[in-house]
């Protein structure tokens, strides 16, 4: 299901901050997800719910991808938000604190109900410990596409101490890792929350990446940049990614059973993780 739609930097947005949602159109992230949840108080829900689903159906976003935050269904509002989202032009739903896939289900078939396209997907947010350990089936629900990590959440719910390694939580954020690659589809790390520590928003945002996440979730615009480089192939990484295949391709059409490239063994996995490489880049080349 991974298209390789660059989900580098996927920033939240509060939905009743008219001013935020505006400012929004210019900052250069690949996504957008209009909170209604979170970051909105409850006397400013429906308000907020109206927000988000005029600016995802304004066409004023250009190649952001915009997906929409739902309260859950235990809620007072998230019936309502789902039938308004489903509906508004928005990429996905995103929802949180999914336990199950039962639960997707009932998303789904309130989605449905409310006259979705088919193509609006859901973004399940893993914050629980029973998230954790039901992560492949709510991995290989079919209508989602996106797995999220809510960090914060998680370290409440399993009442673990703050490291800049962040080791507490890496087992859990190794075991969704693992749902989403056998699913086929992205995942997103958590937010970083002290915005005024650019290190170590930095230190965390290389360390998402090395354990395999496709791109990390923000609360603030200056978070954008740094995420989109940390995600981004290098040149080095292209360049060589273009060598191997070149290689490659040249010892299949002279039947050489052996391939190197600068003293390195190369075997049809490196040669798919290159074709990956390219497809990433090509991808965030075109958001021009």
């Amino acid at each position: 299901m991974n298209d390789h739609r660059p989900r580098r930097s996927v920033l939240y947005m509060p939905s009743s901050n008219e001013r935020a949602l505006e400012k929004a159109k210019t900052i250069p992230c690949d996504a957008l997800i209009f909170d209604l949840e979170d970051a909105v108080a409850p006397d400013a829900k429906e308000t907020a719910r109206a927000n988000a689903a005029a600016a995802a159906g304004s066409g004023e976003y250009g190649h952001r991808e915009l997906t929409i935050r739902c309260n859950g269904l235990d809620t007072p509002w998230g019936a309502d938000d789902l039938a308004a989202a489903a509906t508004s032009g928005a990429a996905a739903v995103v929802i949180p604190k999914v336990g199950s896939a039962a639960y997707l289900d009932e998303v789904t078939s309130r989605l449905d109900a409310a006259g979705a396209p088919g193509e609006l997907t859901i973004w399940a947010m893993v914050e629980t410990p029973t998230a954790i350990l039901d992560i492949r089936s709510i991995a290989g629900h079919p209508r989602v596409n996106v797995l999220v990590i809510g960090t914060n959440d998680l370290a409440k719910e399993l009442r673990t101490g703050s490291a800049p390694d962040r080791m507490p939580l890496v087992p859990h954020l190794a075991t969704a890792l693992l749902g989403a690659r056998e699913a086929g589809i992205d995942i997103l790390d958590g937010v970083y929350n002290d915005v005024r520590d650019p290190d170590g928003f930095l230190a965390e945002a290389r360390q998402g990446q090395l354990l395999g996440f496709d791109g990390k979730t923000l609360v603030h615009p200056s978070q954008v940049e740094p995420a989109n480089e940390v995600w981004a192939p290098s040149e080095d990484e292209i360049e060589y990614s273009r060598r191997v295949i070149a290689e490659f391709e040249a010892a299949e059409s002279e039947g050489r059973g052996v391939l190197t490239v600068d003293g390195r063994m190369i075997e049809n996995l490196h040669v798919d993780n290159a074709r990956r490489v390219l497809a990433v880049a090509d991808a965030i080349a075109a958001l021009g």
